[in-house]
């Protein structure tokens, strides 16, 4: 009789085939289609308000990015500037009256509502707000309030990622990781850059340069289906048109560097003009179903001047990169942008703050840009500068200092234009912009870094805990005397064992010393106030089975073992014989222990730090 022998999978493949791989591609993919099917909506809700409010009722037509089709026929309507100044307070009252009577979290830029979500609130998010979202923003962008597309469907793909675990009953890790997926899904869909929107969601949550590195997959996994989804109904170009910029001239990294100085003074005013119009808004004691209107009174004044700070405002770059832009327009576009956003948003109104981000600092690259070739032709001097590659690096860099976001934001911007020779620049810029920003944010919400933040100090906690054994704490600490009673210990005996102890239980012994159990100190407590059953109890009515682990164990499972038994202690027993007792180990035992090796991390980090 032969037996027939049992192959085994290469470790590599039964991984791969893992079933939580498996839940994972598959909870991830209907996030990122869902957060692709509503970038189709929003976009095509947003260009319906556009058209309707724009082009049907002011005759407005401002130019778009060149990547993108426009949905409507142009109207016919002649240009009505005072109509195009009202729109902003319609579109004001429609947002603030829809977002503050059924979903006041909607109000704002949401990516910082997804990122406090992520923080601290396990991943939840209303099932609403992403509806109100998307209505709320569409109305105000396309009534001319200075917001971007990011805010709104980032909530849109969290917002669904957030239902979707609380249908299936997930983790709150679980939910956070898959709300952050769906984030970057939404963001990698409407930017048409789903590497840049994977990065963005796991690095927009931190101010410092950190990456949440769970997030990481799961959202290169969502991104790749909503962009997927989303090109298919609108196409596959990038979001700009670009001529061919190249960098080969490293004498052009000083003009560059006048940039980073720029866009980062850029972005300082950016992150306290916003605040501060914002922390005005609250102290308005009127209804805040008002207030966006408000804003778009400030917003709509800007129609008699300068209407390009209006709306998304994405033309001034596409035109920028075709140098049909001077370096006043630039100027006045990146400060008219600042002001414009901070009462769009600041109010109360829907919408993001990447948008105005990009334009305000694109054009102040474009202004910077075409300064540098004026200076360089009166010194007939020829290094090679186009004004077009710093309307490009500008966008990048400003939003790296104003978010703390350079490693995405560079991918993002290539992803965009489809220009990735000025890779070095943006790099160059966007780094050396982040360093000098750190200490300001346009998300509030960001956490300095994970080891700040509460969601991880459990994670922490356990690594640390489970490097060390039980061995480590025993042999660290001075012997101790092990008070221990027989089975046949009346209460009185007990109670008096008890007081020459600081330990919360006691171990009962037979007579040979082998362990029997114990007897914790608040059943005993329990039974003090009857004095009537003193003389009728023993340890062994008291004593149930011990909490017990080895030497050998793990503080980590030393105490999962205490949480599950509900003791406070353990006894640490022999191996080879589990009945014989080498010592206790308390839960202030373990804490100490933590304590202690995190304070000798931090001498060593110190002594090892470099001095600056």
């Amino acid at each position: 009789m032969t037996t027939e022998k049992k192959t085994k999978l290469p470790k590599f493949i039964s991984e791969f085939f893992n079933v939580n791989l498996w839940k994972l591609l598959l909870l991830c993919t209907l996030v990122g289609l869902v957060a692709g099917l509503g970038a189709i909506l929003f976009y095509s809700l947003l260009g319906f308000f556009e058209h309707g409010f724009f082009g049907m009722m002011a005759g407005y037509r401002p130019d778009g990015p060149g990547g993108e089709p426009a949905l409507f026929a142009e109207t016919t309507t002649p240009f009505r500037v005072w109509v195009l100044a009202l729109l902003p307070i319609i579109g004001g009252l429609l947002s603030g009256f829809i977002v503050f009577t059924w979903a006041p979290e909607a109000e704002g830029h949401g990516t910082d509502a997804a990122i406090h979500a992520f923080h601290h609130k396990s991943g939840f998010v209303r099932a609403r707000v992403p509806f109100i979202k998307t209505i709320t923003a569409a109305i105000t962008i396309g009534s001319g309030g200075s917001a971007g597309r990011e805010g709104p469907i980032a909530q849109i793909g969290a917002g669904f990622a957030s239902i979707l675990g609380n249908w299936l009953k997930l983790s709150a890790k679980d939910k956070r990781i898959l709300m952050a997926a769906g984030m970057g899904a939404g963001v990698g869909a409407i930017f048409h850059a789903p590497l840049a929107g994977s990065l963005f969601a796991a690095e927009v949550l931190y101010k410092e340069l950190d990456l949440e590195y769970e997030v990481i997959l799961p959202a290169v996994i969502a991104s790749i289906v909503g962009y997927a989804v989303f090109a298919t109904q609108f196409g596959w170009d990038t979001l700009f048109v670009t001529p061919d910029f190249t960098f080969n001239n490293p004498w052009q990294l000083l003009a560059y560097f006048m940039l980073a100085l720029v866009v980062t003074a850029g972005s300082k005013l950016y992150v306290k003009v916003f605040y501060g119009v914002r922390d005005l808004f609250k102290k308005i004691n009127i209804p805040n179903h008002f207030k966006p209107a408000i804003g778009g009174i400030v917003v709509g004044c800007f129609a008699f001047f300068l209407p390009e700070a209006m709306g998304a405002g994405y033309g001034i770059i596409q035109n920028g990169f075709a140098g049909e832009v001077g370096i006043g327009l630039f100027a006045a576009v990146a400060l008219g942008k600042i002001v414009t956003t901070a009462f769009s948003i600041g109010s109360g109104g829907s919408g993001g703050v990447f948008g105005p981000a990009i334009v305000i600092g694109g054009a102040m690259g474009g202004a910077v840009g075409l300064l540098a070739e004026l200076v360089c032709q009166s010194m007939g001097i020829d290094i090679g500068i186009s004004s077009g590659a710093f309307i490009l690096v500008g966008m990048a860099g400003f939003f790296a200092a104003a978010a703390n976001t350079p490693i995405s934001t560079i991918i993002m911007v290539s992803e965009m234009t489809g220009n990735y020779h000025l890779l070095v620049p943006a790099m160059f810029v966007c780094f050396v912009s982040y360093a000098l920003a750190n200490r300001w944010t346009i998300y509030e919400e960001q956490i300095n870094s994970r080891l700040e933040a509460s969601i991880h100090m459990g994670d922490m906690m356990e690594a640390v805990l489970n490097k060390f054994k039980v061995s480590s704490v025993m042999d660290n600490r001075k012997a101790e005397e092990l008070h221990t009673v027989t089975p046949g210990s009346g209460v009185t005996q007990l109670l008096e064992t008890f007081s020459n102890t600081e330990r919360t239980s006691l171990p009962v012994v037979d007579n040979d010393n082998k362990l029997i159990g114990v007897v914790v100190g608040q059943n005993l407590r329990m039974i003090v106030n009857r004095p009537d059953l003193n003389p009728l109890l023993l340890a062994s009515d008291l004593t149930q089975p011990a909490a017990t682990v080895y030497r050998s164990h793990s503080l980590l499972d030393a105490v999962q073992i205490m949480t599950a038994r509900g003791f406070e202690e353990v006894l640490v027993v022999d191996k080879k014989d589990e009945t014989k007792i080498l010592g206790i180990l308390s839960r202030g035992d373990i804490v100490g222990a933590y304590y202690g090796v995190l304070s000798r991390e931090m001498k060593a980090n110190r002594s090892t730090s470099p001095v600056v």
